[in-house]
């Protein structure tokens, strides 16, 4: 397995290569959610790159850029024992050469971007788009491996990579959970043992949401929004500040309608300072 560092390296590794190359973006920190995504890559490609790159643009004044997890060691050896071929570690100054403030940005359509996520950390979605359209230009990937987790973000990838004919097939991986239900993911790092066991209800209240929209009579999104009222307020007596939690549309994240197929419940809820996302198709 390779560690390359800058882009000419990899420019010129990625020449030598034949056959076909599977992406699989990350921050670092990797946890078996991020595994999960290399062994759907080893399945579609025959070469499986993952870049760690903590990418400034995608954090807010306030968010936590500074102390985001970094564990490049344990990244490296985990992704040995998974077989991937090269990781891409780029330092800040390859992709970002004249600061991120002066970079060319890609920004998504505002009906997808600003919404949700996009509404608590605006320019989230700008900051991911740019940096992935970086990404892809240096490692030219046939395919690319997302969590749904992110579901916001997987379906904005999807939709600049369809709008700027990218010929980039995009995969979507199944939410890994531990035991107790809890998604997932880097930033569960910073919970402390007492916020660690409050964390899995929402992953539970999720489900209790569910089988309440399961249950109703049409899809209707002022009928979704009286059925989740008293679910929102379990996360306040539960210890969490609910940012949101939302029925929509699966295919486009609009407000549920007769014309929706499948409804996803999407929720981002804050133990003190730690902001857990997650989400639960309604099936």
């Amino acid at each position: 397995m390779l560690v390359i560092e800058t882009i000419e390296d990899f420019r010129r590794w990625r020449q030598e290569e034949k056959g076909t190359l599977a992406l699989v973006p990350t921050m670092g920190a990797l946890h078996e959610g991020h595994l999960s995504l290399v062994r759907i890559a080893k399945t579609i490609a025959d070469k499986v790159v993952l870049y760690i790159f903590v990418n400034p643009m995608q954090f807010g004044p306030k968010e936590d850029f500074g102390t985001y997890p970094r564990t490049p060691e344990k990244d490296i050896e985990a992704c040995q024992k998974e077989g991937v071929d090269a990781i891409f570690m780029p330092k800040m100054s390859e992709i970002y050469p004249e600061g991120k403030d002066n970079s060319t940005k890609v920004v998504p359509p505002a009906f997808l971007a600003d919404i949700l996520e996009g509404h608590f950390r605006p320019g989230f979605f700008t900051g991911v788009a740019t940096v992935l359209v970086k990404f892809f230009s240096i490692v030219q990937p046939d395919a690319v491996i997302f969590g749904e987790k992110d579901y916001q973000q997987l379906l904005i990838v999807r939709r600049f990579i369809q709008d700027l004919n990218l010929p980039i097939t995009v995969y979507g991986a199944p939410t890994v959970r531990e035991p107790d239900g809890l998604a997932v993911a880097s930033r569960n790092a910073y919970l402390s043992k007492e916020q660690r066991a409050i964390a899995p209800r929402i992953h539970q209240l999720l489900q209790e949401a569910a089988a309440k929209l399961q249950k109703a009579q049409s899809k209707n999104q002022d009928e979704m929004e009286q059925l989740l009222k008293p679910i929102r307020q379990k996360f306040k007596e539960a210890n969490f500040e609910l940012q949101y939690l939302e029925s929509r549309d699966a295919d486009n994240l609009q407000p549920v309608s007769p014309q929706t197929k499948k409804i996803i419940l999407l929720v981002a809820a804050k133990l003190d300072s730690i902001r857990l996302i997650d989400n639960l198709f309604v099936s």
